[in-house]
């Protein structure tokens, strides 16, 4: 379905306010210049929303739709900031206009080259699509996790992207900040890679918090069976325990 941009914008408004905030709808006096432009009749009439007394209702069929729309919006931001290298305190006004770009399909390939993100620069959650679910192996990513590099390839860090508060605290107090060149030496048992000077070892789950624009891999050898020369021959590599 073809939406306006501000229909599209109405719909985004709805969905954050009704799953993300626990709002029941967006009251109609906040949303009169969208009535007299035309936006909510364009939302109404194939039933998207509904109005009940002064509140417009997001409706089931427009769920969908909605979803899609801040799925857009947050992919866009994630995609000028980390391509761009965009400020966060820029991106709201030509994510807004880059969204309406980014049709469906298109969208998915967006995602798969940045990695599958789960939030977007401001920390809010993006809603996963087909192509996450499936994460469906692309050649030319832009950005991937550290545990998705083979061992021998580096890049620089993207951002983090940690669950657990703690996990964010500790991967800052080491330094591994945007910009961080890294680079992965073995995959098993354990994460161990590079940075700067120093080497750690982390578990799977704490690299997949640690997202990178990788370079060209060195060398692609096993599994991470045997660490690499540079791992033997220097034993101060540092665990970081959960």
């Amino acid at each position: 379905m073809e939406l306006s941009n501000r229909a599209e914008e109405v719909l985004e408004a709805l969905w954050k306010a009704v799953h993300e905030e626990g709002r029941d709808g967006l009251p109609l006096a906040e949303l009169e210049s969208f009535t007299r432009d035309g936006a909510l009749a364009e939302l109404e009439e194939p039933g998207l929303v509904r109005v009940r007394g002064a509140v417009l209702h997001l409706a089931e069929a427009g769920e969908a739709e909605a979803l899609g729309t801040v799925r857009r919006h947050r992919l866009a931001e994630r995609l000028l900031a980390d391509v761009l290298d965009m400020p966060l305190t820029q991106l709201e006004e030509p994510a807004c206009r880059f969204e309406h770009l980014l049709a469906r399909g298109i969208e998915e390939r967006v995602c798969a080259l940045l990695g599958h993100p789960k939030r977007c620069p401001h920390g809010l959650p993006i809603p996963p699509g087909p192509c996450c679910e499936a994460r469906e192996a692309v050649d030319l990513r832009l950005v991937c996790s550290l545990g998705d590099l083979l061992p021998g390839q580096g890049g620089r860090i993207a951002y983090l992207q940690a669950e657990n508060p703690r996990q964010m605290q500790k991967l800052v107090a080491l330094g591994l900040l945007p910009g961080t060149p890294v680079r992965l030496l073995q995959r098993s048992p354990a994460r161990v890679f590079q940075a700067g000077y120093s080497q750690f070892a982390v578990d799977a789950e704490l690299a997949s918090a640690i997202y990178v624009r990788p370079k060209p891999a060195r060398s692609a050898g096993s599994d991470g069976a045997r660490p690499p020369p540079e791992l033997r021959e220097n034993s101060s590599a540092s665990w970081i325990s959960l």
